[in-house]
């Protein structure tokens, strides 16, 4: 019999396809989730700790017959930060490699560009980063949950410990994109609640290295209190030059995220910086203690806030398999809603309405640990979840 050109085309395709289906159906005692985070860029050092977390959670989970008999493994993406190429590595996650769960995405503007299309990939989104108000406010869509802090969160628990300081000048700098934008209009409304004042604030664009000129608008307005919302490589350099312009003698200078990641290289210089430690190693809970012991004994080092905000992440989507007995999107979200687990911040309940995470907020002070080789934030008041959560798919108090 003769074969033709287009029956041997529809036979090599027929072949290829069936190439590309057997290794998910191979795979199927395995889980895999999707990281497409910062690997090269200006969230890079961010996208290490998200990296170093999920490694450990692994080697850790899979040691112990991992979730429910089916190993985990982590697929990483490099998306640099940008909205447009964290939509296509998660396409490519999702529809070229079947990945249905996702995590680790570090912007907020990256997480909202690929909230709209979770439904339409049938996919699960873990925001374990992204602090914008809107993702479980306005923005909210079914198949996405937070599990870390939101900057209005961050923003309300400094103001709470703001409100008993007599200090009336408030200045805010923070990041030209969607977080840095919202925690700034949020700080300042609750400041004006106050009846404190503000007298100036600036929208950064990321990635700027000299920041001179803002050092100097600040300087001229002379406030009481800098309010720093900043992460990542820019909050490094921004906090290193407030220190060689001095800024800490002539105003209290209070951020939003209080990382080791950015206060090391200040080294002494920056005793007594206060901020927001999301995640603080010290907190005292037997989850966190053994995190911290499995970390040091793995990395030598003691987490920072994203190796710990990744790690709540991962136990609460481990725990919604377990309770889902499946790995099936819909099943899991169902899981998850209303969920409470001990964490490594202690009781932390994932709110139904929102998929926001309801959790402790830590106001610290860099101050010196002796068993730490570096300066670290130390707890100094901590605000409870019914203090600094705003109500069901709200971002604003």
């Amino acid at each position: 019999m003769s074969i033709t050109r287009r029956d041997f085309l529809s036979g090599a395709a027929g072949i290829a396809l069936s190439t590309v289906v057997k290794p998910s159906v191979a795979q199927s005692d395995v889980i895999r989730i999707g990281v497409p985070t910062g690997i090269t860029g200006n969230w890079s050092a961010l996208g290490s700790q998200v990296q170093r977390a999920c490694k450990l959670f692994a080697k850790n989970v899979n040691a112990k017959g991992g979730i429910d008999g089916k190993k985990v493994e982590f697929i990483y993406e490099d998306t640099q930060g940008d909205p447009a190429a964290c939509v296509r590595k998660v396409t490519e996650l999702v529809e070229g490699q079947g990945v249905k769960l996702i995590t680790g995405v570090i912007s907020s503007a990256e997480s909202l560009a690929i909230m709209p299309r979770l439904a339409g990939w049938d996919a699960l989104y873990m925001a374990s980063i992204s602090g914008v108000g809107s993702i479980t406010g306005a923005n909210f869509v079914p198949n996405a949950f937070r599990t870390c802090t939101s900057g209005p969160m961050r923003a309300r628990a400094i103001s709470l410990w703001l409100s008993k300081s007599p200090k009336q000048r408030f200045f805010t700098i923070a990041q030209d994109y969607a977080w840095g934008k919202n925690s700034l209009a949020t700080f300042e409304n609750l400041i004006t609640a106050l009846k404190k004042q503000p007298v100036g604030n600036v929208l950064s664009p990321l990635g700027t290295k000299d920041y001179s000129s803002y050092i100097a608008r600040i300087r001229e307005a002379r406030p009481d209190v800098l309010y720093v919302a900043m992460s990542g490589d820019d909050a490094t350099a921004f906090l290193k030059q407030a220190g060689q312009y001095r800024l800490a003698e002539k105003m209290e200078i209070v951020t939003e995220v209080l990382d080791m990641l950015n206060t090391k290289p200040l080294g002494d210089a920056g005793l007594g910086l206060a901020g927001i430690s999301q995640y603080n190693y010290a907190y005292d809970t037997p989850a966190n203690a053994e995190f911290v012991r499995m970390f040091k004994a793995e990395y030598g080092d003691i987490p920072d806030t994203w190796e710990g905000e990744t790690w709540q992440c991962l136990e609460f989507l481990a725990a919604g398999i377990r309770k889902a007995k499946s790995t099936d999107t819909t099943a899991i979200r169902k899981a998850l809603e209303g969920m409470e687990i001990a964490t490594v911040k202690g009781k932390v309940t994932m709110r139904a309405c929102d998929h926001q995470a309801e959790q402790p907020v830590f106001m610290a002070r860099l101050d010196k640990d002796p068993a730490v080789r570096y300066p670290t934030p130390k707890i100094i008041d901590t605000y409870q979840a019914s203090a600094v959560v705003p109500g069901c798919r709200k971002d604003s108090f």
